[in-house]
Order: structure tokens, then C-alpha cells, then sequence
């Protein structure tokens, strides 16, 4: 009939010569019809309002495309993400991807408009050549975040149970994926954190994080995080420090974390922000808000933002601002979302995201790494190479006159 498309949500089909799965794959072949499935939970495309699937309901138009091989993890995630206002350009549920599969969806999303960041839940991958291909081009292009199930032993064999598809040594999947520029989170929540994160920002010239809050505790709470993810706490200026000096009543901290005080009000805020902008011993700021009843949180915010902003004018690349209103002031949030500043509900979720921003940026440098020209540890002795290099250019110049003046059809020293 034409069709160009086929969906097998069924399960059962068997696996290898012979089964009902291969006489599906060779059937399909045979006209060059493209197969998804079988033994999975369809497809979704919010802003078509696609719904191909068993899915119990759609999802939100969105710019996160999720690619899954568990037909359960994608309707869960749908349900998941649409509590929490997450939308996607499209779901993808492969199953045991006969035809379809993970490489394949990696080339289309890649290249589509619609999709800012690409999320991934892998059990096992059949074809690691084509996928690593895929993989590597797509992560050139926008981030792409993936959770691999079976990371220890009893998972991999619940992962064989399901799939038909051993789910190898998890050391070996790790590496491929640090290799590839893949963002590799372990948890749902995880995964949508890193995926707010990168929406708002992908650049991050280093690790050195400076915390600027009007709640000692929650500082150093902050900064126990950034210790157990490997991150930097950040010195401050001494040029900095003298600036913070003249602004900021004696009682402020004089070290990172930037402690402001309680009472500290939206000039406060503002005042501070601006300097540690400005300062090139921190790479980011993490600004934080303990509610009080001495001022008010939703001014701090605005002064945030009108702070970021202004940096964001003057400065070619703007330096990332992270903010955490504890207590999730809707309003607060909102205003942060507006003006692309990632916020978070405590201060561990910003740590966490601000080491994602510095992952990827070092996967991203691993995946533009090129091998030496030489081997390290190969040391040329020019002394005794260089003479043989001048005789030959000696004897080929030579070999060129004797060409040129005395009518010699080839040149001495020439191939």
C-alpha cells in the first residue's frame, strides 16, 4: 500500500532467525518501510499533536526530545515532566528497535529546530560503531543527556529480561559516553536538572564557583555540595574584597561564601552581584535567598536579574548566574525563568547544576581533542637529521638546473 511508516507496539515477537520479529524486519525491507518497535510505547509529537502511542496522555509542546527504549520510562516521564511544566518537541519509545534505532533518532533530532537538548535512556546499544557516530555529531550540535539502567550487575540482568539485550560492562558504556560528549546523569530528577540548566546556559569558562547568600548555613551547606561533586570554591580579589568593603556593612563575611547578612536588602544584593561579576577569580555566582522578615525576597530578585542583566550587556561572554529562593517563591521563579537564569529549589540542586554546566564544557573540549601530531615520546635528533634534509634539498636544487639549463629530461633527486 505505500505506507512509509510502521509502529509495533506488540511484544512477544521473539528475537533472531525466524521469529516473528525478523519476518516483520525482512517484510519491511523489502519496500524500504521504516519500522519502530516492536515491544514499545509509540511515538508523541506535542506540536503536531501526534499522539501514535498507548501513552495515557500527551505530553507538553516543548524543546526536549526524549529517545527511550523502555516504553514504561517514557510514559513516566511524560506524566513526570508535565507535573513540573516540562514540554517536548517529541517521545520516542524504541523498544527492541529491530530497525529504528538509537543512531537513528540521534541524526534526526540533531539536525531538527524544534529541539534544544536530546535526553536518552539506554538499556543496551546493538551497533556501537553507528551509534557512536551519531552520538559524537549530535553532541557537536546541542546537549545530549543520557541515563543507562543496569550500572550494576542485577540491573544489567533485569535489563536482559526486558530488552533481549545484554546490557554490558557498565565501565565500558561510561567511557564511550565521556568519549562521545554525552551527559551522563543517574536519576530522573538528575536528568531534568541538567536539562534546565543547559537550556539557559552552555558556557562556563571554568570550575570556580562563587556563593553570594544572606544565610551563613545555607553557604556552607552549599559548599560541602561543591566539595563532593570535585567543584572549586572560588577566592575573592583582593581588589574585590575592597570594593565589598566600601559597600557592605562591616558584618559581612570578608570570604567566600559571601555571607550579606540577614537583613540584607535588593541594593545589597545588586551591589554585591556587580562586583563579583566583575571579578576574575570565579567563573559563575550562586545567589542565594534565606526569606526573612527584614526584606523582600521578591525585590532581591529583581535586583538579581537587573544585575545579570546588566552584565550580560557589557560583557561579550556573560559569566553564569545560578539562584536558589528558598521556600520556591512563585513569583521569584517565574522572574528567573524570564530572564534565563536557572533557579533551583535548594542548594544542592544548584551545585548539581552548575557542575553539569562544567561537565559538559569538559566533555565538549574532549570531543574537539585531536591526537598529536607524534607520539610524546618520540624526540627527533635535529642534530643528525637536519644535514641529510640539506643534502637532499641540495641535490634537488641542482637536479633543477641541470633540467632547466642543460636540457635534461628529469631532474636529479626527482620521483
Amino acid at each position: 500500500m505505500g505506507t512509509a511508516a510502521c509502529i509495533i507496539v506488540t511484544a512477544g515477537l521473539g528475537h533472531g532467525l525466524g521469529s516473528l520479529a525478523d519476518q516483520c524486519e525482512r517484510a519491511a525491507r523489502a519496500t524500504g518501510m521504516r519500522l519502530i518497535g516492536p515491544n514499545c510505547l509509540g511515538v508523541l509529537a506535542p506540536g503536531a499533536k501526534l499522539n501514535a502511542s498507548f501513552a495515557a496522555s500527551m505530553p507538553r509542546p516543548g524543546d526536549l526530545a526524549l529517545i527511550s527504549q523502555s516504553g514504561a520510562i517514557a510514559t513516566g516521564l511524560v506524566e513526570w515532566a508535565s507535573v513540573r511544566g516540562i514540554g517536548f518537541s517529541a517521545v520516542v519509545s524504541i523498544g527492541d528497535s529491530i530497525d529504528v534505532d538509537l543512531a537513528d533518532l540521534l541524526d534526526h533530532f540533531a539536525m531538527d529546530r524544534e529541539t534544544r537538548a536530546i535526553l536518552l535512556y539506554i538499556e543496551s546499544i546493538k551497533d556501537a560503531r553507528k551509534f557512536m557516530s551519531a552520538a559524537r555529531a549530535a553532541a557537536r550540535a546541542k546537549p545530549v543527556l543520557v541515563i543507562k539502567s543496569g550500572r550494576h550487575a542485577q540491573g544489567a540482568k533485569a535489563a536482559m529480561t526486558h530488552t533481549g539485550a545484554l546490557a554490558g560492562s557498565d565501565a565500558v558504556y561510561d567511557a564511550a559516553f565521556r568519549r562521545a560528549g554525552l551527559l551522563r546523569v543517574l536519576d530522573l530528577d538528575e536528568l531534568f536538572a541538567a536539562a534546565e540548566t543547559l537550556g539557559h546556559l552552555t558556557t562556563l569558562s571554568g570550575k570556580r564557583l562563587a556563593i553570594l547568600t544572606n544565610g551563613g548555613g545555607v553557604g556552607v551547606l552549599a559548599v560541602d555540595r561543591l566539595a563532593d561533586l570535585a567543584g572549586e570554591l572560588a577566592d575573592i580579589s583582593p581588589d574585590t574584597i575592597k570594593k565589598l568593603d566600601a559597600a557592605l556593612p562591616p558584618i559581612w563575611s570578608r570570604a567566600n561564601p559571601i555571607d550579606i547578612a540577614g537583613d540584607a536588602d535588593a541594593a545589597r544584593y545588586a551591589v554585591a552581584l556587580e562586583q563579583l561579576l566583575d571579578d576574575r577569580a570565579n567563573d559563575a555566582v550562586l545567589v542565594m535567598n534565606v526569606p526573612t522578615a527584614l526584606a523582600s525576597p521578591s525585590d532581591a530578585a529583581r535586583s538579581v536579574i537587573a544585575a545579570t542583566e546588566q552584565h550580560r550587556k557589557k560583557s561579550a561572554v556573560a559569566k553564569p548566574v545560578f539562584a536558589v529562593w528558598i521556600g520556591g517563591s512563585d513569583p521569584a521563579t517565574q522572574a528567573f525563568d524570564a530572564a534565563g537564569i536557572p533557579s533551583y529549589a535548594t542548594e544542592s540542586d544548584a551545585v548539581a547544576g552548575f557542575m553539569h554546566l562544567v561537565r559538559y564544557r569538559e566533555l565538549r573540549d574532549l570531543l574537539m581533542e585531536t591526537p598529536p601530531s607524534l607520539p610524546q615520546e618520540i624526540a627527533p635528533d635535529s642534530a643528525v637529521v637536519r644535514p641529510i634534509i640539506d643534502a637532499v634539498l641540495r641535490d634537488k636544487a641542482l637536479g633543477l638546473i641541470r633540467s632547466k639549463y642543460l636540457g635534461l629530461s628529469r631532474p636529479m633527486g626527482s620521483r
